[in-house]
């Protein structure tokens, strides 16, 4: 193999695919990228085994071929290089040279047999999904994801695809957020449900947030799950197993209701959390007439209470919450406002932005704590 690429080029791909490469792995082939040059054409992946992303950019080939080379050394090593053409050759004992202007650099690849083989993307069964509407999903949703793994349906968020809308719901079992977009119409037969897991959704969420394309090309088969855009495809192994009724625990009855301006409501909680036991987080909301009391207390740092002036003229009531929770949520809002309701100091307590997406309909449930 031996190829000519611009280094703005090939940065760029290999910026791409940082997160899926795997820094500490006992498989030693994993740390390393395939490089594969056929035509004008320069293919990079990347994998780790559960998540793999395959993507290219421009290449002047001299010789067509392949090779693996060490991800995170060569990433490190290009951005330092100078901008203009850089010559990558396959040596003897699958060693790579390297040049690019005065700079000559050989690098210790690794067998091209050696590298996991990954699936195809199906040739049926392709959905096109707006990549705005997948972007605003995840970032609303992705926050709420359990990161124990023996809660393993918990790891994900479920996607659900229905003829006219699109929603995605992710819970860790203490808080639960849902996103639903109207209006979307998709070529699918009922409801379509898939769980994708945590990494390949912030994977994606990065993609989108770099990406021009408009639409995401999304199949499945079996054990896999494809998601193609801006030319690159992105494979993900799915997750198994039953996702919870999260529509058993969306509130019916919050007879109790206050709007607050989401930058005074997280900068006050910001505050009081720092007096909050550390383990918990936990703080109190105290309802009163015309403002709501923010408080925190701890053996070890002391007490704090901040208070915001509100239009509530419902019953006092105290619940108290984790502190995290609600800063999470205020930060995907993405609304001047937002709303709290609530039944009762035992029941969960709803969020949802007071100046909605018309688009959007999302909402936060959080379990209460008890202080």
């Amino acid at each position: 193999m031996e190829i000519i690429v611009s280094k703005q080029d090939l940065l760029k791909e290999l910026t791409a695919t940082q997160g899926v490469v795997e820094r500490k792995t006992t498989i030693p082939i994993l740390s390393n990228f395939l490089f594969e040059a056929t035509g004008e054409k320069l293919s990079i992946t990347a994998t780790d085994l559960d998540l793999s992303l395959r993507t290219s950019c421009a290449a002047r080939t001299k010789k067509e071929g392949s090779c693996t080379i060490p991800a995170r050394k060569l990433y490190d090593y290009v951005k330092l290089l100078p901008d203009g053409d850089i010559a990558i050759k396959l040596l003897e004992n699958h060693w790579v040279n390297i040049r690019s202007g005065r700079s000559n650099t050989k690098m210790v690849g690794m067998a091209r047999s050696n590298f996991p083989s990954l699936p195809a993307f199906p040739a049926a069964g392709v959905l096109k999904i707006p990549a705005d509407a997948l972007r605003q999903m995840i970032a609303r949703t992705i926050f709420a994801i359990s990161n124990e793994e023996s809660r393993y349906t918990l790891n994900g968020a479920l996607m659900v695809l229905k003829p006219e809308a699109i929603a995605m719901v992710a819970t860790d079992g203490h808080r639960l957020a849902h996103i639903e977009r109207s209006n979307t119409p998709l070529e699918v037969s009922g409801e379509a449900k898939t769980l994708i897991p945590k990494k390949a959704m912030g994977e994606l969420l990065s993609l989108l947030g770099a990406g021009e394309d408009e639409v995401v090309e999304f199949a499945k088969d079996e054990t896999t799950l494809f998601f193609r855009l801006d030319g690159r495809l992105l494979t993900s192994r799915q997750l198994t197993g039953q996702f919870p009724n999260y529509e058993a625990v969306l509130p019916k009855d919050t007879s109790r209701s206050v709007v607050v301006r989401t930058e005074e409501f997280s900068a006050a909680i910001q505050r009081v959390a720092q007096f909050a036991d550390e383990r918990s987080g936990a703080i109190r909301l105290r309802l009163e007439k015309n403002e709501i009391k923010i408080s925190s207390s701890s053996t070890e740092t002391g007490e704090s209470e901040d208070s915001i002036e509100t239009a509530y003229t419902g019953e006092p009531m105290t619940i108290g919450f984790n502190s995290q929770y609600l800063l999470e949520f205020c930060k995907a809002a993405n609304s001047e406002e937002v709303r709290l309701e609530f039944k009762d100091a035992q029941s969960a307590g709803q969020l949802r932005p007071e100046t909605p997406d018309a688009q959007y309909k999302y909402r936060y449930v959080v379990m209460p704590m008890r202080i």
